[in-house]
């Protein structure tokens, strides 16, 4: 193989324009395809920025011109040439109206024939792709991703710099402290049976950070959460996270929304708007089921209960009499999609979702067809249709029971039906705070009022007289943002007065030997003053999957997990040997099957 010695890349292949037409270039990169025509050659040569073609032919070295007949696909090549406006031009690529015609060619490296074209990743496996992922990230729609992601990154530092943040790294090895998922744990050879976890965020450092009187901080944080993985979620994640002192929450939104709008019009060139729109819990949950709303379409959720109220049927006045509601949406233009066939696999979709059923009216023909008719008097469902706004064509779907489980379940069939409709629309980004969230939550499973954000978050004040009378009328002074439907950040002002924490710790549970062993020296900390102060953190992974237009994280992650949790490529997680146990003193017994 041949060396670069005595080479000097000059430009990258993606940056050539007719402009350069005339110039000398040398260029490094992987030759992505050859095309042998005989007296003339081209080869694709590719780095990160793009693709260009070299051309050789009959007024090429008579070696250099052999040296490209022996070139394959994924061989890295060093060139020097100059570049000439092309003869048959390329309108697809930047680079189509030039070509290098190449002077000196060296191989500096030869590739045994790739598992999958390159080029082509996208019609490949996961599993292959996620096995060779070096070269799959050598696919030109991956690499921008990466790319971007970087961007985002640089425009986040940039901007938090300009506004007086001080970047802050924190421990990566902290003490377990529950947050809401399980922690990976990393055992301690020093301390034997000890064991540290991997931060979940970097939530109580940050505090801690403000207590200690810097009143600005931001970290590009990696975060760990031991969860059950789907398309918008990995175990290691990044957040941009930031805390802020002596503000409140309005002061944050504000400055989250400063750099919303400088990420959007440096990257996609995108002028959003602002403030950007707030809208409450109970509203999100009210009128779309969700609270990270999908305000891209209509299809709002109504509240029937009077109506059904009044109606002869019993699943309706079931669920009303005991405490529930009856809740509906209107698929527009739905009644030629939705056939009885497609109706049925829609209620099986509800009822994997918690419903008990799906009732609905199809209005296809002149007379509507409902599910459950013959239950009503003359004039009842003509009543609901008028108040629904519902019209021929359109579909009438209603969910009942408890209103969460109604709310949540409608929530989900909004999406599904949008989707199926095709009624999202594409280039639109709405950003959206949902605030006032509750503080509490309870858990079915346990029986037990657990923190929805966590236990850090400040209660509204006028909240606080019926932190145990009424805990699930408690609202925190909490913020989401989202958009198009995805969480992007959680926020909230925080506890600083110690009283306060210690009494919010034992609301959840916990007994006063738990607090002083799991969050003591927070406590503790608090009784040295702290200002006031709140923060965020911002998925750095979710936005830049959102602005690149991916489908999922591992489209924009360089070396992603799968479902599992595992690491295709390296094979992680792995065992480790013996010697390594009994240093950590750890014990490992198989289970029988």
């Amino acid at each position: 193989m041949e060396s670069i010695r005595g080479l000097k890349r000059t430009d990258f292949c993606g940056t050539l324009r007719l402009s350069d037409a005339g110039r000398e270039v040398t260029l490094f990169g992987w030759a992505q395809r050859r095309r042998d025509l005989g007296n003339l050659i081209f080869i694709d040569l590719r780095d990160r920025t793009g693709v260009v073609q070299l051309s050789f032919n009959d007024r090429t070295d008579k070696g250099v011109f052999e040296k490209a007949q022996s070139v394959r696909s994924e061989y890295v090549l060093a060139l020097k040439g100059v570049v000439k406006e092309r003869e048959s031009k390329n309108d697809d690529i930047p680079t189509g109206g030039i070509e290098v015609e190449v002077t000196e060619l060296r191989i500096i490296s030869k590739a045994q024939t790739p598992p999958f074209e390159i080029s082509k990743t996208d019609s490949v496996g996961d599993e292959t792709t996620l096995k060779y992922r070096y070269l799959a990230l050598r696919n030109e729609k991956l690499t921008k991703n990466i790319i971007m992601r970087h961007k985002i990154a640089r425009i986040a530092r940039e901007y938090f710099y300009e506004n007086g943040f001080i970047e802050i790294e924190t421990p990566m090895m902290i003490k377990s402290t529950p947050e809401g998922a399980r922690d990976y744990v990393v055992p301690s050879r020093i301390h034997n049976g000890k064991f540290y976890a991997l931060p979940q965020s970097p939530q109580i450092y940050k505090q801690l950070l403000m207590v200690a009187g810097f009143d600005r901080y931001i970290q590009l944080a990696r975060c760990f959460r031991d969860e059950d993985l789907r398309a918008d979620r990995q175990p290691e994640f990044t957040q941009i996270d930031l805390e802020m002192s002596f503000v409140d929450t309005d002061d944050i939104m504000e400055t989250a929304e400063g750099f919303i709008k400088k990420l959007m019009k440096e990257t996609l060139d995108i002028d959003i708007p602002s403030p950007l729109p707030k809208m409450t819990y109970a509203e999100a949950m009210n009128s779309y089921g969700s609270d990270k709303p999908d305000t891209r379409f209509g299809m709002l959720i109504h509240d029937i209960s009077d109506w059904a109220d009044k109606t002869d049927f019993p699943v309706f006045r079931s669920a009303i009499d005991g405490g529930g509601s009856v809740r509906a949406i209107v698929a527009k233009n739905a009644a030629a999609v939705y056939t009885r066939k497609k109706i049925d696999k829609l209620t099986e979709y509800a009822k994997g979702i918690g419903a008990k059923g799906l009732a609905y009216i199809r209005w296809a023909e002149d007379a509507p067809a409902c599910s459950f008719g013959k239950f009503l008097k003359d004039g009842e469902q003509e009543e609901l249709l008028e108040s629904l706004g519902a019209e021929k064509g359109d579909c009438v779907f209603i969910i009942c029971g408890k209103t969460s489980l109604a709310l949540s379940v409608l929530g989900a069939l909004r999406l599904a039906i949008a989707k199926e409709l095709d009624i999202i629309p594409s280039g639109k980004w709405n950003y959206l705070w949902i605030t006032e969230m509750p503080f509490f939550e309870y858990d079915e499973e346990s029986g037990e009022w657990v923190a929805m954000h966590h236990p850090f978050t400040m209660p509204l004040e006028e909240c606080i007289p019926y932190l145990e009378s009424d805990r699930a009328s408690v609202r925190a002074k909490a913020f989401d943002l989202v958009l198009n439907g995805v969480e992007l950040s959680s926020g909230s002002m925080r506890i600083t007065d110690c009283a306060l924490q210690n009494k919010m710790f034992e609301l959840l549970g916990m007994e006063q030997d738990e607090i002083d062993a799991k969050f003591g020296f927070l406590v503790e900390a608090y009784k040295y003053a702290a200002p006031p102060h709140g923060g965020m953190g911002i998925g750095l992974d979710r936005l830049a999957m959102l602005i690149c237009g991916a489908e999922s994280l591992r489209d924009v992650t360089a070396f992603p997990k799968v479902q599992n949790a595992s690491e295709l490529m390296s094979g992680a997680p792995s065992a480790i040997d013996g010697i390594q146990l009994e240093e950590l003193g750890i014990d490992i017994s198989s289970k029988e099957e």
